[in-house]
């Protein structure tokens, strides 16, 4: 396309970022509940709006008794590294690495932990050989890649007579995705993705392996306070009860629970899929009309239906910038590059809290901005 007429239409919300991710429709600050600010986190209507947010997420992913729920410190980063640092080095380590957080959490294995892990990586775009992993050892891997758009396909890969434990960067896959619990051992995401909740804050799910490693194995290595997840050599219940480590921020809370009772008001995990299935496929569409548009995961299979990362023909990263400048200049689209350290391209979130027919005015914007863009070069 040459034509660089602006499109008649927008997108009402134009907010395609990958983390933080759009707000719940119809979300706005004056709905949240407000009588727990300025009280303590320890108080009754503390605890008692912490537990409601967990009993929540229990509710909207479907998780089994089984499993516990805790809100942590430091984001999705926080409550996986809390996961490495209390269960690590019992037995032998696999990283699976496709992407930049996947290669940070290889990083820390080696460099922090001193560990030395067996090591599966794929381009960006790709995925590992799943069958050549090693489940005698701690798996770790994404779910969901969030700077690639490449996920795992399922969870069949992971056998149920594993020996290890399985550790999933699930962010941008809960709430998306079915996540086949009895195989997971330790899953972690923020609120900020899928939710389109605040950052700051993680969730930490544990099976009763997971809980079983933390009450037989203590680490070699010294273990910050917010990462003690066990006292007395029995796990510290209080944690998945509401009582967090440290001082949450209670608006945060409120402003999470606001999007999982949303969530429960378009049908709950079934819903929420439905929506981002939704999203993904308008902008295949959008891609497929387009030969200058390309997806980065080329095989459907894998490709994320929350973080879709794409080509755009001849970009590199200065073309990519002020094409996504161009957009949200106009207040056609609100950060849409992609992730830094991924390929040249671009990424746009079709999380469940994106309207599908603001992913389906977003096409004509995208070919204004391309031809734009390759008019001023």
């Amino acid at each position: 396309m040459t034509d660089t007429v602006k499109p008649a239409a927008k997108p009402a919300r134009p907010f395609f970022s990958s983390g933080p991710c759009a707000k719940p429709p119809g979300y706005s600050p004056e709905k949240l509940a407000t009588e727990s600010l300025g009280r303590s986190h320890r108080a009754k209507i503390g605890k008692t709006r912490l537990q409601y947010c967990i009993d929540l997420m229990r509710e909207v992913l479907g998780l089994p008794d089984t499993h516990r729920i805790g809100i942590v410190p430091g984001s999705d980063t926080g409550a996986f590294e809390m996961a490495m640092w209390t269960m690590l080095g019992a037995r032998g380590v696999t990283c699976l690495a496709w992407e930049s957080f996947g290669e940070g959490w290889v990083t820390d294995a080696v460099k922090q932990l001193k560990l030395e892990p067996k090591i599966h990586r794929a381009d960006y775009g790709q995925l590992p050989d799943l069958s050549k992993v090693d489940f005698a050892d701690d798996v770790l891997f994404t779910w969901n890649g969030t700077t690639s758009g490449v996920r795992v396909p399922d969870g069949e890969w992971i056998p149920d007579d594993r020996e290890g434990l399985t550790f999933a960067d699930a962010t941008s896959a809960v709430f998306a995705y079915d996540i086949p619990w009895d195989k997971i051992d330790v899953a972690t995401f923020s609120w900020q993705k899928v939710l389109g909740g605040e950052g700051g804050h993680g969730v930490l799910i544990l099976g009763p392996r997971a809980v079983q490693r933390l009450e037989e194995y203590t680490p070699n290595w010294p273990l910050p306070k917010v990462f003690r997840l066990v006292s007395k050599g029995k796990l510290s219940e209080g944690i998945f009860k509401g009582e967090t480590i440290n001082t949450p921020s209670m608006l945060a809370v409120e402003d999470a629970i606001f999007a999982l009772e949303w969530s429960k008001s378009v049908g709950g995990l079934e819903g929420l899929k439905k929506r981002c299935t939704a999203n993904a496929d308008a902008l295949n569409k959008i891609v497929a009309e387009r030969d200058w548009l390309g997806h980065l995961a080329v095989d459907h299979g894998i490709r994320s239906k929350t973080s879709v990362c794409l080509t755009v023909e001849g970009a590199d990263a200065d073309f990519i910038k002020a094409m996504a400048g161009l957009l949200e200049k106009e207040g056609a689209a609100y950060d849409i590059a992609g992730y830094r350290d991924a390929p040249a391209g671009l990424r746009i979130w079709c999380g469940a809290t994106v309207e599908t027919a603001d992913i389906e005015a977003l096409g004509p914007w995208l070919d204004w901005a391309y031809a734009s863009t390759k008019a001023a070069a």
